[in-house]
């Protein structure tokens, strides 16, 4: 594995930070492109909204993970980013939160920016991922198929095993598509972000199944923390797609104003 890809003046450049960093950028260059003509969001507000929901997920994520994983992790090394360790579901909840606080000092819709977020949500997951791969962690089960490859854990070398990361990659570019055509669906707002966590929680709870017991430690009945929230926010999301966001919303969308 490459968790070290190169240095600059003596000073590590680390795969999943560098890969964490491409993610931003591409998903904050697309946000910053459609902001306007799509949802009315001057690009500015987009730059300043991005940064607040970087580093409150960063926080929240790193949060989580400590406070779950207690006997892996402590707080000394909470800005070790770059070795890994960060919660999903716990970023998320963070940076919600800091963006309904953002967006009510700024003046803006949240739903609205959530909405034009959460494509680039699934860029820079994707991107993340292949920073996982690259620092040999979030691997799945051992694996017979011809693309198994072998991780670095601990100064072990594991048998081949599923590339979870590289299947996360896939899964969240298939969830980049069905995004953009969901915008263009003109529902009301919020409906892009709950389609995205319906979309992301499915991924995540079939792709645990090869992570369990593995990189993926098993919570209760058979199933991993990742997969219990996973199932409670499919649930959510399906019954608000079936009943808030069912019709067109009757107002016209920003980008046929």
């Amino acid at each position: 594995m490459h968790s070290t890809l190169f240095t600059i003046y003596g000073l590590p450049v680390h795969a999943y930070g560098l890969m964490m960093v491409v993610g931003f950028l591409l998903g904050l260059w697309r946000a910053s492109r459609i902001s306007k003509k799509r949802y009315g969001v001057d690009p500015e507000r987009v730059y300043d909204l991005a940064l607040v929901l970087l580093v409150s997920g960063i926080i929240g994520s790193r949060i989580v993970y400590v406070l779950i994983n207690p006997g892996e992790e402590s707080l000394r090394d909470f800005l070790a980013v770059w070795q890994g360790g960060l919660s999903f579901h716990g970023g998320l909840i963070f940076a919600l939160l800091a963006g309904v606080i953002y967006c009510k000092f700024a003046r803006l819709s949240f739903l609205d920016c959530a909405d034009l977020f959460a494509p680039s949500l699934a860029i820079g997951y994707a991107f993340t991922r292949i920073g996982c791969f690259l620092n040999g962690c979030c691997y799945g089960s051992p694996t017979n198929l011809p693309w198994g490859v072998r991780f670095l854990d601990n100064g072990v070398l594991t048998p081949p095993s599923h590339p979870a990361q590289l299947y996360a990659f896939a899964a969240n570019m298939i969830i980049l598509l069905l995004l953009v055509k969901l915008e263009k669906l003109h529902r009301k707002p919020g409906f892009v972000l709950v389609g995205y966590v319906g979309l992301y929680s499915t991924y995540r709870f079939l792709v645990e199944f090869l992570r369990s017991g593995y990189t993926a430690k098993l919570f209760a009945l058979g199933l991993t923390q990742a997969q219990w929230v996973s199932v409670g926010a499919i649930i959510i999301s399906a019954a608000l797609l079936m009943t808030v966001y069912r019709k067109a919303a009757l107002k016209t969308p920003a980008a046929d104003r």
